[in-house]
């Protein structure tokens, strides 16, 4: 399907959700941009606790506005959004004018083709800095290794999704920025199928990105975690259990050999062995039941 026919059939059904927080600049760009493209679709700017005039801006440009009296992180507005949202198709983008609507068309022929997700790829360009380009490489390499399947951008932001499917999913979502992260390891958990298409992203408008380095830093390293817990937790409790049995079992040939004895740090590197092992089965069978759907 060509772009300018196949998304057409979604202007009556599809919501563009933007979290914002502080954007009435960006959204002074992107909302005209969106209105003229998508004039039928539902247009939702989710205020996280803004201070300046995003809502009155969002209201001017014909927005829905779900304003939070403070901010409770993006995250949370993306959940207020979906649940708000009348579409049987979800945009999620940024109000901060990286995200192009002109790419939004190729996510929704992506999604024609039968995806229940499709995600818009930054290549390195797009990346904020080298850290956070470092850092994301590293996070779709071990989550394509986790799935099995091709991960190009685990943490965009940019992204269509089918409402019905995407919302069952609302309880497993952080309140803070790693909901793409969380999203996308559920769709794939799920068995749901996943696309990529490359972006361009634009410079930022407006005020410096919300991310703090030393704090969300942290937080984006528990991302590697949750990446191995969301998707198969004995995939990571497994070989952390097995270098716990190989150092008792190194340990105890070791002081075998010098003192001819079995030490109690040996005892306790094959306990902690045997204890992360069944942590792990343990997590794996609550995983099970998380993304278990009775209906």
């Amino acid at each position: 399907m060509s772009g300018g026919d196949s998304w057409g059939q979604h202007l009556e059904r599809i919501s563009i959700i933007l979290p914002a927080k502080n954007e009435a600049a960006g959204l002074h760009k992107t909302l005209p941009a969106l209105r003229q493209r998508f004039p039928e679709a539902e247009l939702i700017v989710v205020d996280d606790g803004s201070t300046d005039d995003t809502a009155s801006v969002a209201t001017g440009h014909g927005a829905r506005v779900l304003r939070s009296p403070y901010s409770m992180g993006n995250g949370a507005a993306i959940k207020r959004g979906a649940r708000a949202a009348q579409g049987s198709v979800l945009v999620f983008m940024d109000a901060d004018g990286q995200h192009d609507p002109a790419s939004i068309p190729s996510l929704l022929d992506k999604l024609d083709e039968g995806y229940d997700m499709v995600v818009g790829a930054r290549d390195g360009s797009g990346q904020a800095n080298f850290h956070r380009g470092a850092a994301n490489t590293f996070y779709n390499w071990l989550a394509s290794r986790m799935t099995g399947f091709a991960i190009k951008d685990l943490t965009s932001g940019f992204r269509a999704v089918r409402a019905d499917k995407f919302r069952e999913f609302l309880h497993l979502l952080p309140n803070g920025f790693s909901y793409p992260t969380t999203s996308t390891m559920a769709f794939f958990r799920s068995a749901y199928a996943v696309a990529y298409v490359p972006i361009p992203v634009a410079k930022r408008v407006g005020n410096g990105s919300h991310i703090r380095p030393v704090k969300d830093g942290i937080r984006f390293l528990l991302i590697i975690f949750k990446i191995a817990t969301l998707y198969a937790p004995l995939k990571l409790f497994a070989p952390v259990a097995g270098a716990f049995f190989t150092m008792g079992l190194g340990y105890y040939g070791y002081t075998f050999a010098t003192a001819h004895r079995f030490t109690n740090m040996s005892a306790l590197l094959f306990s902690a062995a045997v204890i992360v092992f069944l942590i792990g089965l343990i997590s794996e069978q609550i995983t099970n039941l998380t993304y278990r759907r009775d209906g």
